[in-house]
């Protein structure tokens, strides 16, 4: 079969690493599928389409028949540190890890690609995100290779610093700036964290009803990891007419939930919305920077 790369996974991957680059690698991405499937000895169904923004997934089966899927990315993404949480975790809470090649290709549990917790109403998917975050803070493994939140966050306000300036973002990126620098200068705790977890890194699964994929590891306090699930739909928080309000009592909520601290939820909620609103507006997304820049003023 042929592994053509969905184009969600072209335009993200473009912005990400450049075009120049995120070409270079797409360029060989089917000869590194037809290597990873044969070195696995599996038999590729079909790619996932739209797929992710960051690897390129296709659904296989193994020696012995049992469903699985592959995972392809780049080696900029670090795919080893996903392996390795992945392995730590051993299915609790996530998807499972079945077999990882050099080449950094990652086999896992199948699970519903076409069912997230998005597909829930919100009050429910917020509660069943919940209770999997959860499973997924754990101390990490001596001798670990993952950053620290201080280390990822402190190259992101690098690339925030030129907004301070900026007409439509100063204020808010002055104030995410300053709501890091208080929060990494007294962290209080040490977890292995998702990285990137919200409501469609979470999929119904066949051995649990949702485990989450897709983590950019790292480790640090819990506040960092959920301050993303806050803002999930944010299109129609900002659609609503109270959605200022919802915005703040979703914070509340799951920061009461899980046993975190208000405050440094809404402070890491503010810092990653600039960030990903600032990064929007570089990459020419106004529409995208636009709802996330408002969100942030909410808070």
């Amino acid at each position: 079969m042929g592994f053509e790369p969905p184009q969600r996974l072209v335009r993200a991957l473009g912005e990400t690493y450049g075009d120049a680059a995120a070409a270079e690698w797409l360029g060989k991405l089917p000869e590194l599928a037809r290597t990873a499937v044969e070195h696995a000895s599996l038999d590729s169904e079909r790619v996932v389409a739209p797929g992710g923004r960051s690897s390129l997934v296709v659904l296989v089966r193994r020696r012995d028949g049992s469903p699985a899927a592959l995972k392809i990315a780049p080696g900029a993404a670090r795919p080893e540190l996903e392996r390795d949480a992945l392995a730590h975790w051993n299915g609790w809470g996530a998807v499972r890890l079945l077999d990882a090649a050099e080449d950094g290709s990652l086999v896992l549990e199948r699970l519903h690609t076409e069912v997230s917790l998005r597909s829930l109403p919100e009050a429910k998917a917020l509660l069943e995100a919940a209770g999997t975050i959860r499973k997924l803070w754990v101390e990490p493994p001596a001798e670990h290779g993952f950053e620290s939140v201080a280390a990822r966050t402190a190259a992101q306000a690098a690339a925030m610093e030129s907004y301070r300036a900026d007409a439509e973002a100063g204020a808010l990126t002055a104030a995410a700036l300053t709501a890091r620098e208080e929060l990494v200068g007294d962290s209080p705790e040490t977890f292995l964290l998702h990285g990137c977890f919200r409501q469609g890194k979470v999929l119904a699964g066949d051995r649990a009803p949702w485990l989450a994929v897709g983590p950019e590891p790292l480790v640090g306090e819990r506040a960092y990891d959920l301050a993303r699930l806050v803002r999930d739909r944010v299109e129609d928080l900002v659609a609503a007419s109270a959605g200022a309000s919802a915005a703040r009592r979703r914070v509340n909520k799951l920061a009461d939930s899980l046993e975190v601290d208000r405050e440094r939820l809404r402070g890491w909620t503010l810092f990653r919305a600039v960030e990903s609103g600032t990064r929007a507006l570089t990459a020419g997304r106004h529409q995208d920077a636009e709802l996330l820049l408002e969100f942030a003023g909410w808070l």
